[in-house]
């Protein structure tokens, strides 16, 4: 569950190839992108925080059951894990997936008296896989598509 639902961000920067002989660019070349996913978790468990430290060392601490206490820790810098993350509608008309994503927003929690409540806001930059797309986005019905 998020707060206020989530923001997917794509940006393509382009250069100008040019020489002394004209004002303009003679072409345009792509030359990065940057491919986002963003939301703030309502719901704050242990795999919230593995999620927002890209993975989590644990170790029980003391006791069994129900009276286990358990101490999380993030892993050591260079040995992150990235995660999947998928979205769907709520219709189930259009689904998204990014394959390979990193956490590195910065996390501020904030603990506040009712109606607030504690979230996690995680913002994973996507990078491409060895194989395959960055990202799929997948739309049904007819409903989804509009005319060229």
């Amino acid at each position: 569950m998020t707060r206020d639902g989530s923001q997917f961000s794509y940006e393509v920067t382009s250069e100008g190839i040019t020489v002394a002989e004209y004002l303009d660019p003679l072409d345009e070349v792509e030359v990065s992108r940057a491919i986002g996913f963003a939301f703030d978790l309502a719901h704050v468990t242990d795999r919230s925080y593995a999620l927002a430290f890209n993975g989590i060392s644990s170790t029980t601490v003391s006791g069994t059951g129900p009276t286990t206490v358990t101490k999380l820790g993030p892993p050591a810098l260079g040995a992150s894990v990235k995660t999947m993350l998928g979205w769907e509608s709520q219709d189930f008309t259009q689904r998204s997936i990014m394959y390979q994503c990193l956490q590195s927003g910065n996390i501020q929690m904030s603990n506040q008296k009712a109606p607030n409540c504690q979230s996690l806001p995680l913002t994973f930059k996507v990078s491409q896989p060895s194989t395959g797309d960055p990202f799929n986005i997948w739309l049904a019905g007819t409903g989804r598509l509009a005319a060229a």
